[in-house]
């Protein structure tokens, strides 16, 4: 009996040692330069796309792009993270590994629940997730057919996964970039729906079991942007003013509209084979640099967005030791007819009110020439939200600086109406040429006042205008932290209100 209690003592001992260091490393993980405190972030290692956005009894699981052994790109596997709450993120054992058909590219996950696929076993139904196998050794050897699509499912909620042992369920016709599956189930027709990204289109599967794949049509050859590869498709309905239509994302790299990757969107119909937008225009999702190959979550009864927060023009080259990339906030989104156009409208989720502190709120505030808000920053340690409204709409910056005169500069140009994000000067040591530059988008709002909010991160900026009518989303890295923050118009501007506040970090 005594060598028992010593055995336990002894146990427990060890794990409160284990958990102390768990608490240090995790600490000294996520104090790292420029490391986000309210984005997910890998502990180490490179990251980009998320896949298989899933929403399952109580937990939002996030797969994700992962290259464990590098912080640069490389032979990717999927990582995975569950939240329950879309803000605080636990990240878990890496989901799925490399084989023999070869490395795991993106894709998305279903939730079988009535078992379509004949997956689950004992009355448990699968989690599937549907991905592209992209084999190294075929496009080494000059083949066309070197990406195909496959499958694997769990039983136990992303914990432990099996690869469908008749992988690739849907092959390669022959053509180069032929990845990137989106899957949703069509009450419609009663079938699942692929959305793939196939080359410069983008190519409509069906399937009643998830293994069996029947092409439907194509969309794009001659639609839209097209000065890249088109990636990361996804296609979900919507419903505004009791009319429902479709919204087709789509990925493209290089091409966007402020350089690098980017994301557009159509608006349209679909009849469970066919997409018809309902005009031509080339329409993005953000016109920042850094929100790219974003998605939406599956088995939800809201749309909450979600997108990988940098850009290929740089990605491998930018400032951090350890980790790579990180992903933006959770959006939801939903639309607006603004002049007989449907357009998307990004806000962040509710649910980031949780880490926000209290606010510092004043009204009627006239800015003659320069408004100091330095000292209300001087405590936020790099993040905090910055919130506004104004009357009418004026010229103005927002100037973000330090002792390093560095400085990154948000605003609006009234006789352009454009929106822009300036990071010319927001670091002085150039790592690569096209970083530093000014980024525009335009104002989609007809109202004479405007309102913005601003979520500022470390080494990012996440700007939503009119209600997020217009959507910015910015990295950069200052040489030192942004300390200095000041609001200026020249022309004079009335904020009918103003707030401030702080946001805590999500890895405390």
């Amino acid at each position: 009996m005594k060598e028992n209690i010593k055995y336990l003592i002894f146990c427990f001992l060890i794990s409160a040692c284990s958990v102390k260091k768990s608490a240090s490393e995790n600490t000294t993980t996520y104090k790292e330069a420029y490391r986000p405190q309210f984005h997910f972030t890998p502990k180490s290692s490179w990251m980009n796309d998320p896949n298989g956005l899933i929403y399952l009894n109580g937990n939002y699981h996030m797969f994700f792009q992962h290259n464990p052994d590098s912080t640069v790109w490389g032979p990717m596997h999927w990582g995975h993270a569950i939240s329950k709450d879309l803000i605080h993120w636990d990240e878990q054992p890496i989901a799925l590994f490399p084989d023999s058909l070869g490395w795991i590219f993106s894709g998305s996950a279903v939730y079988d629940e009535n078992n379509t696929s004949g997956l689950g076993k004992e009355g448990k139904m699968p989690l599937v997730a549907i991905f592209t196998h992209h084999n190294r050794k075929l496009e080494s050897e000059g083949r066309k057919d070197y990406q195909y699509q496959s499958l694997a499912y769990s039983l136990d909620e992303g914990k432990s996964w099996e690869k469908y042992e008749g992988n690739p369920v849907l092959k390669n016709p022959g053509i180069v970039d032929f990845r990137d599956p989106k899957v949703r189930w069509n009450v419609e027709v009663k079938k699942w729906i692929m959305t793939l990204a196939t080359k410069d289109r983008i190519t409509f599967y069906s399937s009643p079991n998830l293994i069996d794949w029947t092409k439907e049509s194509e969309f794009g050859e001659k639609v839209g942007a097209h000065g890249g590869v088109w990636e990361c498709p996804d296609l979900f309905p919507m419903k505004v003013d009791g009319k429902e239509v479709w919204v087709l994302l789509v990925s493209i790299n290089p091409g966007a509209p402020n350089g690098g990757s980017g994301t557009q969107y159509f608006i349209g119909d679909f009849d469970g084979k066919s997409f018809k937008p309902f005009n031509t225009k080339t329409k993005w999702i953000d016109y920042g640099t850094d929100d790219y190959a974003g998605v939406t979550f599956s088995n939800t009864d809201r749309l909450i967005f979600l997108g990988w927060m940098s850009n290929w023009q740089y990605a491998e080259k930018v400032p951090t030791e350890k980790w790579r990339s990180a992903m933006t906030l959770p959006r939801e989104l939903s639309l607006e007819i603004v002049d007989d156009e449907f357009l998307l409208v990004n806000k962040p989720v509710k649910e980031l009110k949780k880490i926000i502190g209290k606010s510092k709120s004043s009204k009627n505030i006239q800015i003659t020439d320069a408004l100091d808000l330095s000292a209300d920053i001087a405590q936020a340690e790099g993040k905090f939200q910055l919130k506004f409204n104004s009357a009418t709409i004026q010229d103005y910056k927002i100037v973000l600086s330090n002792d390093n005169n560095e400085e990154l500069i948000i605003g609006y140009n009234k006789k352009d109406n454009q929106y822009f994000i300036d990071r010319q000067n927001a670091r002085k040591e150039i790592f690569e040429k096209g970083f530093g530059a000014v980024h525009t988008a335009p104002r989609l709002s007809r109202s004479t006042s405007t309102d913005i909010e601003l979520l500022f991160d470390a080494a990012s900026v996440e700007f939503f205008a009119d209600g997020g009518l217009t959507a910015m989303t910015d990295i950069f890295f200052p040489t030192q932290p942004f300390n200095k923050l000041q609001i200026k118009s020249k022309e004079g501007m009335l904020l009918r209100t103003l707030e401030i506040a702080s946001v805590q970090s999500i890895w405390n």
